[in-house]
């Protein structure tokens, strides 16, 4: 975290600055899509962005990382002890967790429903046990609290220029479509954790079952059946994409080159799954470093601009942040995962 987007976003305690430092580590880290959209917002709104980004992470990591040898119950465990940690940060306005404390001060800041966060949370332990489902539908209960969320829980940092409720739908939409590009790029990555997000009866439709996937993945044969399950996975999410592209143009003007940035180079891994031969059981699609750079450079030249343009009233400036610490804790309540409208928190290494 630069001094400058600290002190931009009037954050001066030394342990919250650490705090902030730590998430936009992890951002950079791991998420170098949604950092590099993240880069295009104005700078007093990016240690928000950082903080969702790695509460997200760190909650994700729990579940899914693959360099430990944590047991499912020592993980289900520390997940349980981390929505503690959560909730009692919420309830108090701080906590001794850094990704925590950073988290509960931009809820605070700006208004974040904590439900939104239980919501996720809900999400994170079903990956501890769900291991597939059976439909569209029943996939949409799980992307609610795993990324719809994050959408929703973006909206107040973004600003927008009509009420919020109106622009909510779409800001959901949008973390679902960034999510199911992830899921189709991970195909392989999540069958080895024993997963697999596609819906069953999409793949019972094509002729494929979980059998079929892994002999392929561990076989390294391309068959068909898969390609073309594959083939309508992709574009069911490129529906949601349309669905979910009006929203931009609800976002303050200088929040939307860092959404349509995000829009292009999630939607982009489609396109580099597609170019690829949909082989994503066997290698990551990856966009290209130069197609990365043309979008950011675009995304830059509207930034700049949105930045300088003269405001009129019907783009009306973004309220002034609400601090409201402490902030009492939201009820528990949540749907049945995953990387940040950036998206996709998810876990999402590299698109």
């Amino acid at each position: 975290m630069t001094a400058r987007e600290l002190d931009a976003a009037a954050i001066h305690d030394p342990a919250l600055r650490a705090a902030y430092a730590t998430c936009r580590k992890l951002n950079a880290r791991h998420g170098r899509t949604y950092f590099l959209a993240t880069r295009l917002l104005p700078a007093d709104r990016r240690p928000a962005v950082h903080a969702l980004y790695g509460f997200a992470r760190r909650a994700d990591d729990i579940v899914d990382d693959l360099d430990t040898d944590a047991t499912p119950d020592e993980r289900a465990r520390a997940l349980l002890a981390f929505e503690q940690r959560l909730a009692d940060g919420l309830a108090h306005g701080t906590a001794e967790e850094p990704v925590i404390r950073a988290l509960v001060h931009t809820a605070a800041v700006y208004g974040i429903d904590h439900r939104h966060f239980t919501d996720f949370m809900a999400s994170m332990r079903s990956d501890l046990t769900v291991t597939e489902y059976a439909s569209w539908g029943e996939l949409g209960g799980y992307t609610h609290g795993s990324a719809a969320v994050i959408g929703l829980q973006m909206l107040p940092v973004l600003g927008t220029v009509v009420p919020r409720e109106e622009a909510a739908p779409y800001a959901a939409d949008l973390g679902v479509a960034f999510q199911l590009s992830n899921f189709l790029r991970d195909v392989g990555e999540d069958l080895d954790r024993g997963r697999v997000y596609l819906p069953a009866d999409l793949l019972t439709a094509h002729g494929v079952d979980r059998q079929l996937l892994l002999h392929s993945r561990a076989s390294g044969l391309r068959d068909p059946r898969i390609t073309s399950a594959l083939r309508a996975a992709a574009a069911y999410n490129r529906e949601i994409y349309r669905r979910a592209l009006p929203g931009i143009a609800l976002l303050a003007p200088e929040s939307r080159p860092c959404i349509r940035t995000a829009f292009v180079l999630y939607g982009g891994i489609l396109d580099a799954i597609e170019a690829d031969g949909y082989a994503v059981l066997h290698r990551r699609a990856v966009v290209s470093r130069a197609r990365r750079a043309a979008v950011a450079l675009d995304g830059l030249v509207r930034a700049l601009a949105a930045r300088s343009a003269p405001r009129s009233a019907a783009t009306p400036r973004r309220a002034a942040p609400r601090c409201t610490l402490p902030v009492a804790d939201a009820p528990r309540t949540g749907r049945p995962h995953r990387d940040p409208a950036v998206p996709g928190a998810e876990r999402e290494d590299a698109a």
